[in-house]
């Protein structure tokens, strides 16, 4: 089996961005900045945040979780225990449709 492919790393995301765009590394970095700002902010406020044509991020809020014993799914027939999990909110992504159609 051939070995998977890397994923491109931040600086190589900036650099092809940057080369792309006409635009400064370092205003790249600033667009990013803001990005990541208003993601933060809306998410924080709607729980809801949707960047057209690429993914759909959105909050989950998820109960907490008592500590008991449970089956155990790789083992049937064996109880295993399981700790308490507090309440927390989890963030999911969706990629949208143009997404997963450039991707097929």
């Amino acid at each position: 089996m051939a070995a998977a492919a890397k994923p491109a790393t931040k600086s190589e995301i900036l650099k092809s961005l940057s080369e792309s765009t006409g635009l400064s590394k370092k205003e790249v970095v600033a667009v990013f900045d803001a990005l990541n700002g208003l993601i933060k902010k809306e998410l924080s406020k709607k729980s809801l945040f949707s960047i057209p044509g690429l993914v759909r991020l959105k909050v989950i809020k998820k109960p907490a979780t008592k500590a008991g014993k449970r089956p155990n799914p790789f083992k049937p027939g064996e109880m295993m225990e399981v700790k308490a999990k507090p309440a927390r909110k989890v963030v999911k992504a969706q990629p949208l449709k143009a997404l997963k159609d450039s991707v097929s």
